[in-house]
C-alpha cells in the first residue's frame, strides 16, 4: 500500500479555505444518557474510525500539491482527549466548551481531526468531534460517524467495520444520503449518473454560452440541461446580495454555541402533511421565524428581510455506496422569507423557493466551481470563494437522521448535534438534525455578529407552537389560505389579551362554553348494491 494519496482539488479547495475568522472544521456534539467507558470507546475508534485510511493521514505539500501521507508517529492519545468542564459542568458551560474549541485549529502536523471526551456531564457523558472539511463533507462524516454506534448496547458493531487493511475508504449511504434527495435524483436523472456531474454541467452551461449553433444541434433534454444549467451558472455569481442585518459582517473567530432540546418529529410531521408541505419546509420556516424574532427583539426592521443561507446538498448517486470519502457535494442558495410574519404563509414561500431550487442545477455548478478553484493559486481562490459567501448571512443543513436508539460503546446516545463550517464571511451556522422521534435545532454565531445565539434558539419551539396554532385554526374543510389564519390568530390572540387584562385588575371573565369538538367532514358510506 503507498504511503502517500493525491488530495482531489475539491478537497484542496476546502483545505486552503481555513481563515482567521472562520475554521473548515465541521464540528459535531454527542450527549449519553449514561457514563461512557472510555477504555471501550478507544477500542471502538481504533476498529472503526482508523479503519479509514485518511484518519490515520496528515496532509503533506510539495511543489505538485497536497497529499494524504500516513502519519509514522500517529498516535491515538492526542485525537481522543480526556477533558472535564470547569464550574458546575452544565450545559452552559459544555457550549462554552463547543465554542472555544470550534475557533481552535487543529495540529496541521497530525490527522486532521480530534475529539473530546468529557466523561462526567449531566448524569452521563459527553463527546465532542471536531474533523476538518478536507477530510470528507458532512453526509459523508456523519455515516462514518454512525458506523460507530450500534443498535443493541451489548453490540459494539463489529460484523459493520469496514476492513482496516482496505486501501479505498467506504463512503455509507442511508440514512444520511437521504439529505435533500431530490437535488441528488433530479441532477443524476438529468445529466446522467456517469462521469463528473459538476463537469458535464458546467460544458453544458459553456455550449450554450459561447456556440449559437448548440440550439440547432442539441436535441430536447440535452437543451434543456445545458440552457438550465447556463442560468444557474449566471444566476449563482450574479446574484444580489441578501438583506443587511446584525447577523451578517465579518467574523472575528470567536464563536458561541447553543441549542433547544428536541422538538417531536411526529408533531412537524402532521403540520407539514396538514400543509402539503415537507418536514424541511417547515423546519426551515421556523427557523427564519425564530430569526425575525431576534431582529425585532434587537430593534431591528423585520419587514421584507431576505436572509439567504447556503444549503450543502449531496451529489453522490442516490443509494451509492461510493468507494471514497473526500467532498461530493454541492451549495444551492435558498432566500429565507424571514420578512414574513404570518407562520403558515412563511412556510407555503419556503415550499414554493424549494421546489423552484429542485429543477435547477446550482448544486453541481457549485461542486464545479469547488473544484476549479481547487486548482488555481490560493490567493485568487479566496478571492473567487468571497464572492459567493459574501452573497449570504448562514450556512444550514437539516439532516434527517436514524430514528431509532442508537448505543456508541454500549452507552445510550441521548442527543447529537453537528455543525458545518462558514467560510467568507459568513458568521451564522444553523443545524437542524433528527433523531429518535424528535427534531434538535443548533445554532453556532460569531460573537462579534451574535454574542448570544441562545437568543434565536429560544424562538424556535414558540415559532412552531405558533405555527401550528395557526393552523388549527382554519376550516378543515377547505384549502388552506394564509389571510384567513392570520385573521383568526390575531382575533384570538386579542381575545386572550383582555381575558390577560381583567385578571391582573382582579376580574375573572365569564366560563366559556366548552366548544363543541370539530370533526372533518366524513363523506357517506356508498350504500350497497340493491338497498333501498
Amino acid at each position: 500500500m503507498p504511503s502517500r494519496e493525491r488530495m482531489s482539488p475539491v478537497d484542496t479547495a476546502w483545505l486552503r479555505m481555513d481563515s482567521p475568522g472562520n475554521l473548515m472544521m465541521i464540528v459535531g456534539v454527542d450527549v449519553f444518557g449514561a457514563r461512557i467507558d472510555a477504555e471501550r470507546l478507544k477500542r471502538v475508534l481504533e476498529k472503526k474510525l482508523l479503519a479509514y485510511r485518511r484518519f490515520r493521514s496528515r496532509v503533506v505539500q510539495d511543489v505538485t500539491g497536497y497529499w494524504w501521507e500516513l502519519d509514522p508517529d500517529f498516535d491515538m492519545d492526542r485525537h481522543l482527549v480526556r477533558v472535564a468542564l470547569p464550574g458546575d459542568g452544565g450545559k452552559h458551560e459544555l457550549q462554552r466548551y463547543v465554542a472555544r474549541l470550534a475557533g481552535q485549529a487543529l495540529d496541521p502536523a497530525r490527522p486532521l481531526w480530534q475529539f473530546h471526551l468529557i466523561e462526567d456531564y449531566d448524569g452521563g457523558s459527553a463527546l465532542i468531534q471536531r474533523m476538518h472539511h478536507c477530510i470528507a463533507d458532512g453526509m459523508a462524516l456523519m455515516g462514518v460517524l454512525m458506523e460507530l454506534t450500534s443498535t443493541s448496547p451489548d453490540d459494539d458493531g463489529d460484523e459493520a467495520a469496514p476492513a482496516p487493511a482496505a486501501e479505498h475508504e467506504a463512503t455509507p449511504a442511508a440514512p444520511w444520503d437521504a439529505l435533500l434527495k431530490p437535488f441528488t435524483a433530479n441532477a443524476v436523472r438529468a445529466i446522467d449518473a456517469t462521469g463528473d456531474l459538476a463537469t458535464r454541467a458546467l460544458q453544458a452551461a459553456r455550449a450554450v454560452l459561447t456556440d449559437p449553433n448548440v440550439a440547432s444541434e442539441a436535441a430536447g433534454e440535452t437543451l434543456r440541461v445545458a440552457t438550465r444549467a447556463s442560468q444557474d451558472a449566471a444566476a449563482l455569481l450574479l446574484m444580489d446580495n441578501d438583506s443587511p442585518t446584525s447577523l451578517k459582517g465579518r467574523p472575528g473567530g470567536s464563536k458561541a454555541v447553543a441549542w433547544c432540546e428536541p422538538l417531536p418529529l411526529a408533531d412537524v410531521k402532521a403540520v407539514g402533511k396538514a400543509l402539503g408541505c415537507s418536514v424541511n419546509d417547515v423546519l426551515l420556516a421556523c427557523a427564519a421565524g425564530a430569526i425575525r424574532g431576534y431582529l425585532q427583539a434587537r430593534g431591528e426592521a423585520a419587514k421584507g428581510v431576505e436572509m439567504r443561507a447556503m444549503i450543502p446538498v449531496n451529489l453522490r448517486p442516490p443509494g451509492s455506496r461510493s468507494r471514497s470519502l473526500g467532498n461530493k457535494f454541492g451549495l444551492v442558495p435558498l432566500v429565507l422569507p424571514v420578512g414574513i410574519a404570518n407562520p403558515i404563509e412563511r412556510v407555503l414561500e419556503v415550499h414554493r423557493r424549494m421546489n423552484e431550487l429542485k429543477d435547477g442545477y446550482t448544486a453541481v455548478l457549485a461542486m464545479g466551481i469547488l473544484g476549479a478553484v481547487g486548482m488555481l493559486p490560493q490567493a485568487v481562490q479566496s478571492q473567487v470563494l468571497s464572492i459567493l459567501a459574501n452573497k449570504a448571512s448562514a450556512v444550514m443543513t437539516n439532516v434527517p437522521g436514524p430514528q431509532q436508539q442508537l448505543y456508541i460503546a454500549g452507552t445510550p446516545l441521548k442527543q447529537l448535534l453537528f455543525w458545518v463550517p462558514q467560510s467568507g464571511d459568513i458568521g451564522v451556522g444553523v443545524s437542524i438534525l433528527s433523531y429518535h422521534g424528535g427534531v434538535q435545532f443548533g445554532l453556532v454565531t460569531d460573537k462579534r455578529l451574535c454574542a448570544n445565539p441562545q437568543d434565536i434558539i429560544d424562538r424556535f419551539a414558540p415559532e412552531f407552537a405558533a405555527l401550528s396554532y395557526a393552523l388549527l385554526l382554519l376550516p378543515w374543510d377547505e384549502n388552506v389560505d394564509p389571510k384567513l389564519a392570520e385573521r383568526a390568530l390575531f382575533a384570538t390572540e386579542a381575545v386572550a389579551q383582555v381575558a390577560t387584562d381583567l385578571q391582573q385588575r382582579g376580574l375573572e371573565p365569564p366560563p366559556a362554553k366548552p366548544p363543541a369538538r370539530r370533526r372533518r367532514p366524513r363523506r357517506p358510506a356508498p350504500r350497497a348494491a340493491g338497498a333501498a
